[in-house]
């Protein structure tokens, strides 16, 4: 009993656990399409990616291929839906996937076009590098916060699956996009 009692009061007060910081997650575009489809599946179990688009973000440029936030929408040609789902890496998001309201899908537009995983072999790293190379260089070194945005598409009239590499931030302030080949990694054209 006496050794017991010894042992029970040399314990010191056990420190309160703190819980782990919460930190953003920035990833490439094909990292996040590929948590993305699992749950594209679930919606319906021929859902093909149509477009990925990376977000804009206040604490990352976008200089190094990733971004916090991707939406893709993704087509059933079954089911003749489309339907959005978003990617997030944000330490705030609630949950890492989510998505929104289907909408009308025609796989037989041309800019609706749905396209085979297969085709993506080169990621948004490769080709922030490769349009680095042909005049974005030039721009991030004048403006280290330029924004770069990623988008990909599958071009019917080329039949080739392409990431466009926006400088500037938007489409409509867009200071150079520079298109990459997604299957081989060859320089395309600048916009």
């Amino acid at each position: 009993m006496l050794v017991a009692g010894l042992v029970i009061s040399g314990c010191d007060d056990p420190k309160p656990v703190e819980a782990p910081k919460k930190v953003n997650h920035y990833e490439t575009g094909r990292f996040a399409l590929q948590n993305m489809l699992p749950v594209a599946r679930l919606w319906s179990p021929d859902a093909q990616p149509v477009t990925l688009t990376s977000s804009p973000m206040t604490d990352s440029t976008g200089q190094d291929g990733k971004s916090g936030n991707w939406r893709a929408m993704f087509g059933s040609v079954s089911r003749k839906k489309a339907e959005p789902f978003m990617y997030s890496g944000m330490a705030d998001s609630k949950t890492r996937v989510d998505h929104g309201v289907e909408d009308s899908f025609n796989p037989n537009n041309r800019s609706e076009a749905p396209w085979d995983l297969n085709f993506l072999k080169v990621d948004t790293d490769k080709a922030f590098e490769v349009a680095q190379q042909h005049g974005g260089k030039a721009l991030t070194e004048k403006d280290p916060k330029l924004q770069i945005l990623y988008e990909l598409d599958w071009d019917s009239h080329g039949n080739q699956l392409r990431w466009h590499v926006v400088y500037g931030g938007s489409d409509s302030n867009s200071k150079l996009t520079v298109l990459v080949d997604a299957s081989s990694g060859a320089f395309i054209r600048k916009e």
